[in-house]
């Protein structure tokens, strides 16, 4: 077994279809229950309208807490919690069983290379499912310099937050086939994990110059996981852990959210006028002022792009209307090109991580300093490809 997962041929290839099955039953997994969480998030927030009416609440106070606070809330569980709860055990599994640390030992040359090591595989691969546990993985690492490599560019993976832009502008500018999706798709995950190898070496040989480490790393045997030691790691550990940050942000972000869509300025809501302003930003960048706001808007949430802009273009006052509008009749409508969708496919690639990895990111390093510069890193590489593109397009 051992010669076949460790194999310089054999051991990528198993490599590449075991993540492939774990990503895929991570997506296809949460479809249903990201769905069914929603519907009963939507049958609570009827109960609280019918009690806020019973009170006679004022409009701008109920407005803001349900359709604010709540509304935002309630979206960003329902996306991150099946995706989570299905991702972390099923690496803990890997993590018992005694791959993981073959997977550390197969990439670490290539890493090293980079100035980093192999447990740093380990860590993008965690970003996967999301970048804040990526980054609170990123402790099995020895070296603080290496950690650090590792916390600053493990944002340069898609997280689950990321796929359904991807999948959405995917599908509708790129052959509208599940294949051609599937694809792009994966030519963004390949374009993700080539420049997390780059960037990293770029940090490796400036701000955070070393030589790498060298470690020995003995391999465990195999051995059948303990499930229950398994499900209270991942769950309580990693799962809640990242999304009572997510949820923690999510709640203030809603309220400000609210307030940006319903609060009028010459006949105007702030989203329609700030998204005006930006407009000359977006163009050059080869996207819009409206799909730029947004990003800014989806700091406690990544998942919360595309609703975000739905909002904006269509004055939608609350996150629910958005959610239940034509995203791409409205895409096309405002003028969006294949050129606007790969820019903002890269963007979404390559952006500031949401404040929970930020968050993670201070928490770990115990530095802002270092959660700025893990912000401006993926941001500074948005921008240049996007600039690229445009130029180039």
């Amino acid at each position: 077994a051992d010669r076949m997962l460790t194999g310089r041929f054999t051991g990528g290839l198993l490599l590449g279809a075991l993540l492939g099955l774990v990503f895929w039953l991570t997506i296809q997994g949460a479809n249903v229950p990201s769905a069914l969480l929603q519907r009963g998030f939507d049958a609570v927030e009827g109960v609280l309208w019918a009690v806020a009416d019973s009170f006679h609440a004022p409009s701008w106070l109920s407005g803001a807490l349900i359709a604010g606070v709540y509304q935002t809330t309630a979206k960003v569980v329902s996306v991150m919690l099946p995706p989570v709860l299905i991702f972390f055990p099923l690496f803990t599994l890997l993590e018992d069983s005694g791959y993981l640390p073959r997977v550390a030992f197969l990439l670490d040359a290539g890493f090293e290379r980079c100035g980093s090591c192999g447990k740093q595989a380990l860590t993008m691969c965690m970003g996967f499912g999301c970048n804040a546990a990526g980054v609170s993985g990123c402790r099995i690492i020895d070296s603080e310099r290496e950690k650090r490599i590792g916390m600053l560019t493990n944002a340069l993976v898609p997280c689950n937050g990321r796929f359904p832009t991807l999948l959405t502008l995917s599908a509708l500018f790129f052959g509208g086939t599940a294949c051609s999706a599937a694809l792009v798709l994966t030519g963004c995950v390949l374009f993700g994990a080539a420049m997390t190898m780059a960037a990293s070496f770029v940090l490796g040989k400036t701000i955070l110059r070393g030589a790498p480490s060298h470690f020995t790393l003995e391999l465990p045997p195999f051995r059948m996981p303990n499930v229950g030691r398994v499900l209270v790691r991942s769950v309580m550990d990693r799962s809640l852990f990242v999304l009572g940050r997510a949820a923690a942000v999510a709640a203030p972000a809603g309220l400000l959210l609210w307030l940006l869509g319903n609060v009028q300025i010459g006949g105007e809501t702030i989203l329609t006028f700030v998204a005006r302003a930006l407009e000359p930003v977006g163009a050059w960048l080869g996207m819009d002022g409206a799909i730029l706001l947004a990003f800014a808007l989806s700091f406690p949430a990544n998942e919360l792009l595309l609703p975000v802009w739905v909002m904006i273009v269509s004055s939608g006052a609350t996150l629910a209307q958005a959610q239940t509008a034509d995203v791409g009749g409205l895409l096309l409508s405002s003028g969006w090109t294949m050129k606007t969708a790969l820019c903002v496919m890269v963007f979404t690639l390559f952006h500031f991580p949401c404040s929970t990895t930020v968050l993670t990111i201070r928490k770990e390093t115990g530095s802002t300093r270092w959660a700025l510069l893990g912000m401006l890193l993926p941001a500074a590489i948005g921008v240049l490809f996007c600039r690229l593109l445009n130029l180039l397009l």
